[in-house]
């Protein structure tokens, strides 16, 4: 007689991978959230604020891969906007690098000497006396 180490019946081993398969299937629902939720025990779904439900569509089953991109609302620049704008760049590049090069001329100015005060001699130096002693 030959004995099976562990063996699962069938009927629960079907039933749990139903279950997993079910559970897998549905990623996005949670059994036990439902179940709570219907009974009145789980999180209530609060309304969307005004701005949220004009800005977003009612439907948000899917996300259509057939639509075609909306037209730019300003049309491409033409070869000859291009290289005006390219012209203007280059100009504002020539400003800015002409500042830059006064501005390091300025900074190449030694600092200034630094003012030297006359020496006072007429004063004595005062000396530390101590109050209790007489002269």
């Amino acid at each position: 007689m030959r004995k099976k180490p562990l063996s699962i019946p069938r009927v629960a081993a079907f039933a749990l991978i139903s279950f997993a398969a079910a559970g897998m299937a549905g990623c996005n629902s949670n059994p036990v959230r439902d179940v709570a939720a219907s009974v009145g025990a789980g999180p209530q779904m609060a309304a969307s604020p005004d701005f949220v439900a004009r800005s977003r569509p009612a439907d948000l089953d899917y996300m259509p891969i057939s639509a075609s991109v909306p037209e730019r609302p300003t049309p491409a620049r033409t070869a000859q906007e291009i290289k005006a704008a390219e012209a203007e760049m280059d100009a504002l590049r020539a400003r800015n690098e002409a500042a830059g090069a006064q501005a390091a001329d300025l900074g190449k100015t030694p600092p200034p000497e630094p003012i030297r005060l006359p020496a006072n001699t007429s004063q004595q130096t005062r000396q530390k006396t101590n109050s209790k002693r007489t002269p």
